[in-house]
């Protein structure tokens, strides 16, 4: 077998892809309506992205267990951007898709107690253990992160960031696309790059009803 394809089996068997392909379902579209999803939150109630209608609403796959995840909450990163986009009006919610008994996979209870371990700020924490939103938005890793305008129209796709690192340190040289994106699409800008190449631990899907 060839190093490439060596290295990327030993990343898959690891959870841990730098860059992973679009999967074969159909995948969202910049510029077209966002796929529609309801979910129950951290406290049990449902949340569906018509809710946020008239609102800059940011999606962020997470999967605590996951390194790259952990980068940008030991760190701070995410919570600042989390933070920021509170104070702007913007809506944004954290996305678990890992089903039960796979690395990342957490309860109401469990949810609520990592936001306030981490002094998280998001708007909510999406529980999504069938992996059914994970499927519309072709999330594939952990984080990976999706802008909605205010009209429900996907504007960004991709990393958190440049640099695909587990590595704290490698923050401060990255470009903050997400973030970038973001606060373009809240102040009504194009977005410069509406799709980059995300990266992270791959989310374990749960089986397909």
């Amino acid at each position: 077998m060839p190093f490439a394809l060596r290295r990327r089996a030993m990343l898959a068997t690891a959870g841990i892809l730098p860059f992973l392909p679009r999967p074969s379902w159909a995948a969202p579209a910049i510029g077209a309506a966002a796929p529609a999803f309801s979910l129950p939150d951290q406290d049990g109630k449902t949340r569906s992205l018509a809710d946020f209608r008239g609102k800059t609403v940011v999606l962020e796959w997470t999967n605590h267990q996951c390194p790259f995840v952990v980068k940008h909450y030991s760190s701070g990163n995410m919570q600042r951007f989390q933070r920021e986009a509170a104070e702007r009006g913007i809506v944004w919610l954290s996305i678990a898709s890992s089903p039960p008994g796979e690395q990342g996979h957490v309860t109401a209870e469990q949810a609520r107690a990592l936001t306030a371990e981490r002094e998280a700020a998001p708007a909510a924490v999406l529980l999504d253990p069938r992996s059914q939103a994970a499927r519309a938005y072709s999330a594939t890793t952990t984080p990976h992160m999706y802008v909605i305008d205010a009209e429900g129209v996907l504007r960004y796709m991709g990393g958190i960031d440049s640099v695909p690192s587990a590595k704290v340190e490698d923050i401060a040289r990255a470009t903050p696309l997400a973030r970038d994106a973001m606060i373009a699409v809240a102040e009504g800008r194009p977005v410069a790059q509406a799709v980059t190449r995300n990266y992270g631990c791959a989310i374990k899907y749960a089986p397909a009803a």
